[in-house]
């Protein structure tokens, strides 16, 4: 594979993901599927983690087909991948499969770089995939969401947003999201001030859709974090309570487009998109002991027991393991 440092054609035989920050490493990944979804509906779309691509998996997948369809590949976490298994991508990339991209998702940093280094120098595809740290980072991310669906914000409009939301890129992503579609016109201070009205209420949705989403470790410190700055307990438990019901709602809606389930639900398209999202891992049965954690939590911290912030966490431990059932 010739080394290409200007490619930006999603179709690469190789696209290089590098970074930690999550939503930039599945935009990366969405965006070539998309591509190759565009050239061939019936894309074989295989995602995989380190300890699903063994020795040999590769070829496995990467064999040429009676069909000539075409394969999207990706692996996650690509810098922990084991050594034989490194081996058999650095043999890849020398010799790509036809119809067939493979999208490496890479923290970056000293751990598997020599399968960095050999991708760069194979001439995959790369993508920055950077954790925004900066106040100023995060700042120009929203003003880019923005220009993206094509809507004009003030700039005391996006630093608002910022202010009220915090670092989290798929929150900020989603309240961009959803004032675009609730909002006609340049969206200005006073349309976020009324959307988002402080930390507090934003903070407590933070906890909700760290826990639905399966990340217990990071729902602990949203919820600590709100805690300490003095949220109310209540506000907490009905973030929880609208999170799983969500998730419990759209899983047992029929399929459809954003805007009809919208209609049949009562969200709006934007909420449908993020709860899709959040679904992944969840049954039936998660949903119900996540609603029973709710509930208990919620009698907890309305004077039901001795301690409402244990009841949160056991809530929120809870509601996160219930969202790994499936990839348990």
């Amino acid at each position: 594979m010739a080394r290409n440092p200007g490619n930006d054609d999603p179709l690469a035989p190789v696209t290089l993901a590098v970074g930690q920050e999550d939503l930039l490493l599945d935009r990366a990944l969405q965006q070539v599927v998309a591509a190759a979804r565009a050239a061939d509906a019936d894309t074989d779309v295989r995602e995989l983690t380190p300890d699903q691509l063994q020795p040999g998996t590769l070829a496995e997948l990467t064999s040429p087909s009676l069909f000539a369809e075409r394969k999207v590949v990706a692996v996650r976490n690509a810098q922990d991948l084991s050594a034989d298994t490194v081996k058999d991508v650095k043999a890849y990339l020398g010799s790509p499969a036809e119809e067939i991209t493979l999208v490496l998702l890479h923290a970056g940093g000293a751990k598997g770089k020599g399968l960095l280094d050999a991708a760069r120098k194979a001439g995959a595809r790369e993508v920055a995939c950077p954790k925004m740290t900066k106040p100023a980072d995060r700042l120009s991310f929203v003003r880019g969401e923005f220009r993206a669906l094509g809507r004009s914000a003030t700039p005391e409009a996006c630093q608002t947003l910022v202010e009220a939301i915090g670092s989290d890129l798929r929150e900020l992503a989603s309240a961009v999201s959803q004032l675009t579609a609730d909002v006609e016109g340049t969206i200005d201070e006073a349309v976020v001030g009324r959307y988002y009205t402080g930390r507090a209420e934003a903070s407590s949705f933070t906890v909700a859709d760290r826990a639905v989403e399966g990340r217990a470790a990071e729902a602990l410190e949203a919820l600590r974090w709100s805690l300490a700055t003095g949220v109310a307990p209540v506000l907490i438990t009905s973030a929880l309570a609208q999170g799983v019901r969500a998730i419990g709602k759209l899983s047992s809606a029929r399929g459809g487009r954003p805007a009809d389930l919208a209609r049949e639900l009562g969200m709006p398209p934007w909420k449908i998109d993020r709860v899709r999202q959040q679904m992944r891992g969840w049954t039936p049965d998660g949903v119900a002991v996540a609603l029973r954690a709710v509930a208990e939590a919620d009698a907890g911290v309305k004077g039901g027991g001795d301690d409402p912030e244990y009841a949160l966490e056991k809530a929120v431990v809870t509601i996160a393991q219930a969202a790994r059932a499936r990839r348990g």
